[in-house]
């Protein structure tokens, strides 16, 4: 069975950092772009981040730029967002998901780009 499982969401003050992992059990990972992506209630999925499988591809979405950073550990199977600098409009459920190899600037802003998904993990910053 092709799994992803996201941990290390949680309650974090403004200004404060996470970082997300997503794990991957029945499959590998080599071969597969990894996206990020959040939900906050009322709203949208909409694309965080994304990193290719050869790791020479990485975007975010503009509001994230400087301020997470993607990255993956292929002989652990996972992928990794460091949030910093976190804001109250950061707080959301966070996704990742997998695709074959490839993303971009344009699939990141594509959930129904993606084949494989977690179940998420709730991030709320507050105060």
């Amino acid at each position: 069975q092709l799994q992803l499982v996201e941990s290390g969401g949680g309650l974090v003050q403004p200004g404060g950092s996470l970082r997300l992992s997503c794990a991957a059990s029945g499959f590998t990972l080599d071969y597969y772009a990894i996206g990020w992506f959040r939900q906050a209630p009322g709203k949208e999925r909409e694309g965080v981040s994304c990193i290719s499988s050869n790791e020479g591809s990485r975007y975010y979405a503009e509001s994230e730029k400087g301020r997470f950073t993607i990255s993956r550990d292929n002989a652990k199977n996972t992928v990794y967002l460091q949030m910093n600098s976190l804001k109250p409009g950061d707080t959301a459920v966070y996704y990742c998901a997998a695709r074959g190899y490839y993303c971009s600037a344009a699939i990141v802003r594509l959930p129904e780009a993606f084949d494989i998904w977690g179940r998420g993990t709730q991030v709320t910053v507050s105060s």
